[in-house]
């Protein structure tokens, strides 16, 4: 990667190890500003370890990360997502014990620089099946809704980068389609975002750019046009 492209975000030569099983094997993946980028890869090749990684969940052996041009290898991942980064997590992460107004109000802050584009009104103006529901428990709504109520608590922070890991997952048709237009619609707000999904031909239509994992490392890093015209890349790494 050129130095002049000014990445938001930088990974470099991460080691990420599970006790003694090394999963990350050098991993460096970047974002720049406004980019939305597709990490794509089979089931265990280090997707969720690489964003954990990022956001230190887990403390990569070596190897550093950079948010806005600082090091947050060792920064606390508190720390790290008030730098800038709105995260909804595998599984979204929702608390048994707070409604679905509870989820976005706690989350509301003005974002780096003082952002607050996103606010309240604007996440249930994307989110209407959520202002409908606002008073219940968020544990007692669909896997859909669940969802709704994690990318909208994302976005309460303004964050100006949002992480996705496995954006639509186990969700209906119907659903799916209502996430990936918000996720598009996150885009045109010039958010960078990462989005981990097993809906390759919907991701390489949104993503500017995709990382290819395979066995912790990053395989392919380049425009999405680009993968697409190459499916014997895709045939290899992702099984398609």
């Amino acid at each position: 990667m050129r130095p002049d492209l000014n990445p938001v975000l930088l990974a470099e030569n991460l080691h990420t190890f599970y006790g003694r099983s090394h999963v990350l094997h050098g991993v460096n993946f970047h974002l720049r500003q406004g980019e939305t980028v597709a990490l794509m890869g089979r089931n265990g090749m280090g997707k969720t370890t690489t964003l954990r990684s990022i956001l230190g969940l887990i403390r990569p052996r070596e190897g550093r990360v950079k948010l806005h041009g600082a090091d947050v290898t060792r920064a606390r991942t508190s720390d790290i997502a008030r730098g800038g980064i709105g995260y909804v997590p595998e599984g979204r992460g929702i608390f048994a014990n707070l409604s679905v107004r509870e989820h976005l109000i706690m989350a509301a802050r003005r974002g780096v620089g003082g952002r607050d584009d996103w606010t309240y009104d604007r996440v249930l103006h994307c989110f209407p099946r959520l202002a409908e529901r606002i008073g219940h428990q968020a544990t007692h709504l669909s896997g859909g809704e669940q969802q709704m109520v994690a990318i909208g608590r994302a976005l309460m922070t303004n964050p100006d980068i949002l992480i996705l890991d496995e954006a639509t997952e186990g969700l209906a048709p119907l659903v799916r389609r209502s996430i990936w237009q918000v996720i598009r619609e996150i885009k045109a707000t010039g958010i960078a975002t990462i989005v981990v999904d097993k809906n390759v031909d919907v991701l390489l239509d949104l993503a500017d750019r995709a990382a290819i994992m395979v066995k912790g490392k990053i395989m392919f890093d380049g425009p999405c046009a680009e993968l697409k015209a190459k499916p014997d890349i895709l045939q290899s790494h992702i099984g398609l």
